[in-house]
């Protein structure tokens, strides 16, 4: 095995139709990123891609794409950082409203 496949094996080993893959690469055009991107869409998983400017080769193997318009790499970093804590934020704000209310919407509005 090479590290190109590093993450794929982890995807192909736990991942199932239905789950979430999140990868981050700042070109776009990591081999082990989009490995892992071929084989979530093999598995029918629903996969977000956080790039830099443009997406690289990434961005046609991902169902939502956060690319960040610069090629800076520290820039898209920290932005990627900040998309990170804004949605831990969220779910955790959205998970402590929903709880002990089942009139209340779940996380990512799927009603429990």
């Amino acid at each position: 095995m090479g590290f190109e496949r590093v993450f794929s094996r982890q995807v192909e080993a736990i991942g199932s139709a239905g789950d979430l893959l999140v990868g981050l690469t700042t070109s776009g055009n990591s081999p082990n990123v989009i490995q892992a991107f071929e084989s979530a869409r093999k598995l029918k998983m629903t996969t977000v891609a956080f790039t830099g400017q443009g997406g690289g080769k990434v961005a046609q193997f991902a169902d939502h794409l956060f690319a960040v318009p610069t090629r800076n790499t520290p820039r898209i970093q920290e932005a990627h950082t900040l998309a990170g804590h804004m949605i831990c934020d969220w779910v955790e704000l959205n998970m402590i409203q929903s709880e002990g209310d089942p009139a209340r919407v779940a996380v990512l509005g799927q009603p429990r």
